[in-house]
């Protein structure tokens, strides 16, 4: 999302700049979706894998999601129908300059589509070479199990950190049964569990910062708050407050796997030395 000015303002050569120092540390995942700009990200992203050698170009693994749909001025609706996932897909390999994906999400179940017949569009996707795994955000536990019986499911993605803990009322527990991954996206608390505090002005400056009640009013007070004493333990560390954010999550288990997104260099390699620490 942070490729596509979710989060603030970002362009092309910050994409890059970031891509290269994932590529320069060890960083191979690469996670999007169709909607992150209405395509923005994966066209960026499209753009820096065409700058790469084979080699460079093999070495990332790529994510992407569909299943939102965001209509200009319109509420968002969630379609999982073999139609429209079809479609998407496509305009996201397009987009992407690539011949297919390493894991495809869905990234939100509709009322409509049984989950079983969503594993079957998918399966069919992988017969077609268009998608090597598949996984799901944002379901739940009995939802994963009802899809793990038809095949297995790579991945699930959640929202997950120290400040936002829902994944362990069971979803950690059911992933981990079934040796499928949890990917945990929002891992440094969407900005709260950083060095600098969000401010009221950055968060206006955000289009979904300025919508989330964890932001608001008294909310983002309390919340900056609560996060003073664990930015005195970083330091303990010579860590960043992210850094030790991502550390955490690391620790938790093996089967999770943290996906921070950033528009900056600096905050990256921070992060990074997280994952140094034991």
């Amino acid at each position: 999302m942070s490729f596509s000015d979710f989060y603030g303002p970002t362009d092309t050569k910050d994409t890059f700049n970031i891509l290269n120092t994932a590529l320069d540390n060890g960083i191979n995942h690469i996670d999007t979706a169709n909607v992150y700009g209405m395509g923005l990200s994966e066209s960026r992203i499209g753009e820096f894998l065409s700058t790469l050698g084979n080699k460079d170009k093999q070495f990332f693994t790529i994510a992407t999601k569909a299943g939102i749909k965001t209509p200009p001025g319109g509420q968002p609706t969630f379609d999982n129908s073999e139609a429209y996932l079809t479609t998407e897909l496509e305009k996201s390999l397009k987009r992407m300059g690539v011949q297919n994906v390493d894991l495809y999400y869905i990234h939100r179940r509709d009322e409509i589509t049984p989950i079983e017949d969503v594993v079957q569009t998918l399966l069919k996707f992988v017969k077609a070479g268009k998608i090597n795994r598949f996984g799901f955000s944002e379901i739940s536990p009995v939802s994963l199990t009802k899809a793990n019986k038809i095949h297995h499911v790579a991945a699930i993605q959640s929202e997950y950190s120290l400040s936002t803990r829902f994944p362990e009322l069971g979803l950690l527990q059911k992933t981990k049964e079934l040796g499928t991954a949890f990917i945990a996206f929002s891992p440094v608390g969407r900005g709260l569990l950083t060095d600098i505090a969000p401010t009221k002005e950055r968060v206006l400056e955000s289009p979904f910062l300025k919508t989330n009640p964890r932001f608001l009013g008294g909310n983002l007070k309390a919340n900056v708050a609560a996060v003073k004493n664990f930015q005195k333990l970083a330091l303990e560390y010579n860590l960043s407050t992210a850094g030790l954010a991502i550390a955490w999550l690391l620790a938790k288990d093996s089967h999770i796997i943290p996906i921070p997104g950033t528009r900056s260099v600096s905050h990256l390699k921070e992060m990074i030395k997280g994952t140094e620490t034991k």
